[in-house]
């Protein structure tokens, strides 16, 4: 990183909308927020977050929030606003989940980072589906139904001192068809790759929909050729990292995200320390 740098928490969790497992009525949203960023982490990265949220990231955490929207809120095929959204969510979170609020990823980050770049790529835009799916095989309507919900990965190039690095934060297609992650998962690495400078840090993070038992590209990204280190043991959210020392990933135990007899999101966050 051309310096040396403190040591880093870096986290990510997919925050279900603010769910529990399972779904109630109610959702714990803020309560999630809050734990996420209580012990302070450098780097925050979360997934499925309603759009209505993002202008109450900062306040919950008191951290900076730099987010991307993946979907727009609506209501059947007409756009909506966040705040309607919201309020018909109200009524049952259980049940409505995202139908009507949008969804958005976001890195919170601590106040001595400085965001140098912030860009985003729609990782499975139409032209990119419609190549992977002649390369795959892939008929007209599992090529549709790949493109109904929009994922996205964005990057951002951070300073601390005089030190740099690439943090970026996806959210990939869940499918029993787990090339179509894989093949994600290949054009956000190659992204954020693209966003660093030669021998600058790369941390990439999020819910993969990938374990290291079905996946193909974790298992190229750990090898010489890319050099990350750090595949999640067990289950689909990882915090891969390149250029730098880091510990070994830690899911948390379900107690830890349990609040008022109820256990937030159907994911477990995973940190690793970093430096």
């Amino acid at each position: 990183m051309g310096s040396t740098v403190e040591r880093l928490l870096v986290r990510t969790w997919n925050l279900f909308h603010g769910n529990t497992q399972p779904p109630t009525r109610r959702a714990f949203l803020r309560e999630m927020v809050g734990l996420a960023s209580a012990d302070r982490p450098a780097v925050l990265c979360l997934q499925e977050l309603p759009v209505w949220s993002l202008a109450r990231l900062e306040a919950w955490s008191g951290m900076t929030p730099i987010a991307d929207v993946t979907e727009r809120p609506r209501i059947g095929p007409f756009r909506s606003s966040a705040e309607l959204g919201r309020l018909i969510t109200e009524l049952d979170h259980g049940l409505f989940r995202s139908a009507f609020t949008g969804q958005a990823n976001a890195i919170l980050l601590a106040p001595d980072l400085r965001v140098l770049e912030h860009r985003h790529l729609v990782l499975n835009s139409f032209r990119f589906r419609r190549a992977e799916a002649r390369h795959l095989g892939i008929g007209a309507a599992a090529r549709r139904a790949w493109g109904k919900e929009r994922r996205v990965c964005q990057v951002v190039r951070l300073g601390r001192g005089d030190a740099m690095f690439v943090v970026g934060n996806l959210h990939a297609t869940g499918s029993s068809d787990k090339r179509l992650a894989d093949a994600e998962l290949l054009r956000a690495a190659v992204f954020a790759d693209g966003l660093a400078r030669p021998a600058e840090p790369v941390v990439l993070c999020g819910d993969f929909n990938l374990s290291v038992r079905n996946s193909r590209t974790l298992a190229s990204l750990k090898g010489p050729d890319w050099g990350f280190t750090g595949p999640t043991p067990i289950g689909i959210d990882h915090v891969l990292v390149r250029g730098l020392h880091a510990d070994p990933p830690e899911r948390w135990p379900t107690e830890r995200r349990s609040f008022d007899g109820r256990v937030l999101s159907d994911h477990a966050p995973v940190d690793r320390e970093v430096e």
